[in-house]
C-alpha cells in the first residue's frame, strides 16, 4: 500500500506561480510511475503531468506544457507540480497519485494510489 499527501494548494491570483508538493509513504519500492491529475467543477477528472519514478521521464497534458514542470525529490520521496502562469481555467481539485504497473499510462484507472486532492484556484 501506497500513502500519498498534497499539499501546496491555495487562492492565487492569474500569472502567479503555485508548487504542489506530494509525500509518498509505504511501499515506496512498489511506485514506477507518480502523476498529477485535476478536476474542476463540472468536469471529469483529467490528466495534467506524469514522471517516472527514476525521475528521467516526464509528459504534460498539452493544456500546461511550458508552465507547469513535474519533479521528483528521490531522498524525500516527494513529487512536485510547479504551476507558472496560472489561468482561471486552471481552477481545480489537484491530485497526485501513484503507478505500479511497469508500462506508460497517462488513464486514471492505471493509477491505483491517490491522495485526498488539493485545491487550486485562480482568480481572473
Amino acid at each position: 500500500q501506497v500513502q500519498l499527501v498534497e499539499s501546496g494548494g491555495g487562492l492565487v491570483q492569474a500569472g502567479d506561480s503555485l508548487r504542489l508538493s506530494c509525500a509518498a509513504s509505504g511501499r515506496t519500492f512498489s511506485i514506477y510511475a507518480m502523476g498529477w491529475f485535476r478536476q474542476a467543477p463540472g468536469k471529469e477528472r483529467e490528466f495534467v503531468a506524469r514522471i517516472n519514478w527514476s525521475g528521467r521521464s516526464t509528459y504534460y497534458a498539452d493544456s500546461v506544457k511550458g508552465r507547469f514542470t513535474i519533479s521528483r525529490d528521490n531522498a524525500e520521496n516527494t513529487v512536485y507540480l510547479l504551476m507558472n502562469s496560472l489561468k482561471p481555467e486552471d481552477t481545480a481539485v489537484y491530485y497526485c497519485a501513484a503507478q505500479s504497473g511497469r508500462y506508460y499510462s497517462t488513464r486514471e484507472r492505471d493509477f491505483g494510489s491517490w491522495g485526498q486532492g488539493t485545491q487550486v484556484t485562480v482568480s481572473s
